[in-house]
């Protein structure tokens, strides 16, 4: 599979694209003025201890406090998102689990680190067990395991990989070997370990001399990250077009994969990268409530504020003789783009999906066993229910950054988010009833009602017989002014004297 890596820098913002046999996949979006939190070490205050929820809010220096929960204090992290690692047991011994109020004070310090960004009106999601990404190992300083990503299926290289890290491993602390790690030699795997436990501390040392709140580690940058996360055997060419990103990856390479420094190139086209790679288009389209299938069905998506609805249609396409045959082919299409968009929008949380309803079960198992398999080449971590009798899947995907469409856009100004406006003629019978309402006895002989250009179109004509009514009725001249500051559903009335 020809795959590539694209970086796109600029002084205000960052963005990389990881494309498969020339398809966009992904696309990650940096801003430097607001920058990534994910992964970020802070040492922070308990601000409020909350054991009606078993959780605590904890200062770390941001606006909004962050969120921490009882299971994110005692529990082991759950090793199965961290590059596939094999599961550790999560409750510390036998009985009940400690409580929160047991574990935390207000006031206390605490080390924490950021596994999830804050999102909308929740501040970020923080843990006290830190992990360390490298390029081949995840260093875990806080948790007694040693695992091995589940993508490396060869029994005898998951053997080796164990062996070698249980030897060098400093005694009560954990790595998970993560796929890239698949035939590296020790030397390589030793003295990446020993950078990410010099790193730790480090960590450590800024902690002995920080004041609270502070943050003692911050993640590496998106362009960095993409590297040490997607720059793998499997990618053909990491293209980037800025000169001084440019150096800095190489240097990082040379550090850490030099075998891969050849595929690093300097882009020198006269059309903008992503143009190029036809990068801006996908993230056009990844934009858009409704994407089109081949066959003339679509699929729209819908973000609420619990969960992602997506909703599948045949649309245009009308099949052959057959009604099942037509509703299974067109869901198995829509299994494949709701797969694609799911990564390239980086949806996560809850998803449910509303496929168009098969009567037998056999084609309903297909689709869900599709699902599964289009997902399976998602870095994030899914799990796919089944189908309901309704032909509802329910399913999670991981979930750490806003997705791009929250990084990309906001709520429109003239719906709020609600996706639509009032239609001219609801707002032009709003304006009567609120003439009424106001004017009804009123000594004024005129009044001005001022509207959105399209209310006033309708009111000057498709009602205007409906406008000299209220006239008659209100014993006064109603002068109309179109005024296009005016959101569609908002409109001003002024009585004055003629």
């Amino acid at each position: 599979m020809a795959n590539t890596l694209l970086i796109n820098a600029r002084s205000y913002e960052t963005r990389v694209a990881l494309l498969e046999n020339g398809q966009v996949v992904e696309v990650y979006v940096e801003r430097h003025k607001q920058g990534s939190l994910a992964g970020n070490i802070y040492l922070g205050r308990v601000a409020r201890v909350l054991p009606g929820m078993q959780a605590a809010f904890v200062d770390i220096g941001l606006a909004k406090a962050a969120f921490l929960y009882v299971s994110d204090v005692y529990e082991t992290p759950d090793l199965d998102a961290m590059e596939g690692g094999e599961a550790a047991s999560a409750k510390p011994g036998r009985g009940e689990p400690p409580r929160i109020e047991d574990l935390l004070r207000e006031g206390q310090e605490i080390m924490v680190q950021i596994s999830k960004e804050p999102l909308g009106n929740k501040g970020a999601r923080i843990t006290s067990h830190v992990t360390l990404p490298g390029r081949n190992l995840v260093f875990m300083p806080t948790i007694n395991h040693v695992g091995i990503s589940r993508r490396i299926e060869e029994e005898p290289e998951r053997a080796r990989l164990r062996t070698l890290i249980q030897e060098m491993r400093p005694a009560s602390q954990g790595f998970i070997a993560r796929t890239v790690s698949e035939g590296q030699d020790a030397d390589k795997l030793k003295a990446e370990m020993g950078f990410l436990c010099s790193l730790w501390d480090a960590v450590n040392r800024r902690r002995q001399r920080a004041v609270v709140p502070s943050l003692l580690h911050q993640d590496l940058s998106v362009s960095l990250r993409a590297v040490r996360d997607l720059f793998t055997r499997e990618v053909d060419h990491l293209i980037i077009d800025c000169r001084a990103e440019y150096d800095q990856v190489v240097e990082f390479v040379s550090a850490f994969m030099p075998r891969l420094l050849p595929c690093v190139e300097l882009y020198s086209g006269s059309e903008a990268i992503f143009d190029a790679y036809g990068v801006e288009p996908e993230l056009a389209r990844a934009l858009g409530r409704k994407v089109w299938l081949k066959s003339g069905g679509y699929v729209v998506i819908e973000k609420t504020e619990a969960l992602t609805a997506i909703d599948v249609n045949t649309g245009r396409y009308v099949g052959g003789h057959n009604l099942e045959e037509t509703i299974l082919k067109t869901n198995l299409e829509a299994v494949k783009e709701i797969a694609y968009q799911l990564r390239l929008r980086d949806i996560g949380g809850l998803i449910v999906i509303d496929f168009i309803d098969m009567e037998k079960e056999a084609n309903r198992q297909k689709v869900v066993t599709a699902l599964k398999e289009a997902l399976a080449r998602d870095r994030s971590k899914t799990n796919v229910l089944g189908m309901s009798a309704l032909g509802l899947v329910e399913m999670t995907r991981k979930r750490v950054r806003e997705s791009l469409g929250e990084t990309l856009t906001e709520a429109c100004l003239y719906c709020e988010g609600g996706g639509s406006v009032k239609e001219p003629t609801t707002v032009c019978y709003e304006v009567f009833r609120a003439l009424e309402r106001d004017l009804k006895g009123s000594r004024a002989s005129a009044v001005e009602v001022r509207v959105s250009p399209r209310v006033a179109e309708v009111m000057l004509q498709e009602e205007r017989y409906a406008v000299e009514e209220l006239e008659s009725f209100l014993d006064m001249t109603i002068h109309v002014v179109a005024d296009a500051d005016l959101h569609r559903e908002h409109f001003l009335i002024r009585p004055r004297d003629e």
